[in-house]
């Protein structure tokens, strides 16, 4: 298939999964089916073990000495330490070293701002180990806004920074402000605006909490290097591109791309889409450039 086929099989295949929300365990159960039923990165091995108290996957992917945290996505309620593991595994396939897929802990049961909690710890317990230049942080959708609430507790804890971040169609406005949540609801194929909200209220029972999970309204200087990409089909696509914006604004390194075409994390369709391995690779390379000694990225 061509570039634009293999697009239209990946929306094709979106628009099928139900848009209506059904019960808490429910969602997470079908989350789980989906997020584990491709296989990781070739030539990447995984086995369980535990990250700042908390259960993670483990993959590794050669003897660099990067280490790389990741954050899964699906909304702060569903999702594992299992269903970011293909992601995290492709991105360590081509930089090289150790990943940790973290098992944070989920809303309702656990609201903001456990799961920025476990992040962080889990950043602590690699930066006794590793060094801060060694480490990279990584997330998609919800795991990307995590991923740079992770940088801005890092850097307020007095913590040094990792080399670098890279974001996947990152959710950084709880408060749904995004002028795209309602220009590209008839492109998106996956989500709609009362899915997000629904997940916004489980994590943010209430404003203030949804604010101060939203890192497009905190203070971005002193951050990491960091790349954002985004599907420009997509209703957080504002939300990409204000984290871009007001990184920039606060002197910070920042690469964003922008798809055209290209629905939410598209990138987990790396092996039937042209699209994905591309933007992986590009991720990578953008990773392995800001580690001590540099990673062939293939």
């Amino acid at each position: 298939m061509n570039r634009q086929q293999q697009r239209d099989a990946v929306r094709a295949a979106l628009a099928a999964t139900p848009r209506e929300r059904g019960t808490v365990p429910q969602e997470r159960a079908g989350f789980e089916i989906f997020g584990t039923s491709r296989p990781l990165a070739a030539g990447v091995s995984a086995d369980d073990t535990t990250l700042g108290g908390w259960p993670a996957v483990r993959l590794r992917a050669g003897a660099s000495p990067a280490v790389l945290l990741y954050l899964h996505g699906g909304g702060y309620v569903v999702g594992s330490a299992r269903t970011g593991a293909r992601l995290a595994s492709a991105l360590i396939a081509r930089t090289g070293g150790t990943a940790y897929s973290l098992d944070y802990r989920l809303a309702p049961e656990h609201p903001f701002p456990a799961a920025a909690d476990d992040a962080l710890a889990a950043y602590r317990e690699l930066l006794e180990t590793t060094d801060a230049g060694d480490i990279l942080i990584a997330g998609d959708s919800a795991g990307g806004g995590l991923a740079v609430m992770t940088l801005i507790a890092a850097r307020d804890a007095g913590l040094p920074q990792p080399a670098a971040a890279a974001v996947f169609s990152p959710w950084t406005d709880l408060t749904l402000s995004g002028d795209s949540i309602r220009t590209r609801a008839a492109a998106d194929p996956l989500f709609t605006e009362d899915a997000l909200r629904w997940y916004a209220d489980h994590f943010t029972p209430d404003p203030a909490a949804a604010r101060a999970a939203s890192p497009i309204f905190a203070d971005l200087s002193g951050l990491a290097p960091l790349l954002v990409q985004v599907g420009a089909d997509e209703l957080l696509l504002d939300d990409a591109l204000r984290l871009a914006t007001r990184a920039a604004a606060a002197d910070v390194e920042v690469t964003l791309e922008a798809g055209p075409g290209l629905p939410h994390v598209y990138q987990l369709n790396f092996g039937d889409l042209d699209d994905a391995d591309d933007a992986l690779d590009r991720a990578g390379a953008f990773l392995s450039r800001r580690l001590p000694a540099v990673v062939d990225a293939g």
